[in-house]
């Protein structure tokens, strides 16, 4: 079984964020993390590598300094890493980042390609569905559990107050969330190990099959107007009231705002 992992590399938050002057991230100047539901993903795959022998591989596209997340994949377990980078790949928007690692992903072989099941700084969800209907490939979103049967993967599916059971034959992809696993840790020997290895960098030259009007900031359909690291918030509303007063106006709200 060959299992691609798709991963990115993020600001970590904790640390602020940077703006470029286009309102991208300026992710040059940001410390940065391996996005959890990728981590998720990640765990997914090396279990099933520990329990059937799955080469696992994976992918990501970014800086140079993204190199950084796949030396932490492989120092948990994975066998290959692919960074793609590129000038002409900045600036890319879901559209143009998901043609672009699906461009990436038909130069390789697998049964099963997992996604987080989104990023933690645009939020979309939208990259793993994207990259599947670019391959053609069956999806499944929102993971909180995962096994493989014969050809077929299972997956306990997240959805709203209950959740899906299914299955689909591979090849297909899946998009995990956070809560699907704890992911381990990477081991003293795993490090040495990950940085003997080599990571094998594409650029745009590499992707053969991808049109220039789909890629970085001009080919992304989606344009920022306005970027900044904190959101300001109304004052909000102030009422005194005495205790049943106040349980009606709450159930009023609810019940008007459609949360019961």
């Amino acid at each position: 079984m060959k299992i691609i992992v798709c991963i990115k590399q993020v600001p970590d938050t904790k640390g602020g964020v940077s703006f470029n002057p286009d309102g991208t991230l300026n992710r040059a100047a940001m410390l940065a993390i391996m996005n959890p539901d990728d981590k998720a993903g990640l765990e997914a795959a090396l279990r099933l590598k520990d329990q059937y022998g799955a080469e696992v591989t994976v992918i990501t596209m970014g800086l140079p300094k993204a190199d950084e997340v796949l030396r932490e994949a492989m120092a948990m377990g994975a066998d290959k890493a692919i960074l793609v980078t590129d000038r002409r790949l900045g600036g890319a928007d879901t559209w143009a980042t998901s043609s672009t690692i699906a461009a990436a992903i038909k130069n390789l072989e697998y049964d099963l390609v997992i996604t987080g099941r989104q990023a933690i700084d645009g939020d979309t969800a939208q990259v793993g569905p994207q990259i599947a209907e670019h391959l053609k490939l069956p999806v499944i979103s929102y993971a909180e559990e995962l096994k493989v049967e014969g050809d077929s993967v299972i997956v306990k599916r997240q959805y709203e107050d209950r959740y899906h059971m299914l299955k689909v034959k591979m090849p297909c992809l899946v998009t995990a969330l956070a809560e699907l696993n704890d992911p381990r840790y990477m081991t003293p020997g795993g490090i040495f190990d990950a940085y003997d290895k080599e990571v094998t960098v594409w650029g745009r030259d590499d992707l053969k099959d991808l049109d220039d009007a789909n890629i970085g900031l001009a080919g992304s359909p989606t344009k920022i107007a306005k970027a900044s690291d904190k959101v300001k918030k109304g004052a909000g509303e102030k009422k005194v009231l005495d205790p049943k007063e106040s349980v009606d106006y709450i159930m009023e709200k609810l019940t008007t705002t459609h949360v019961i």
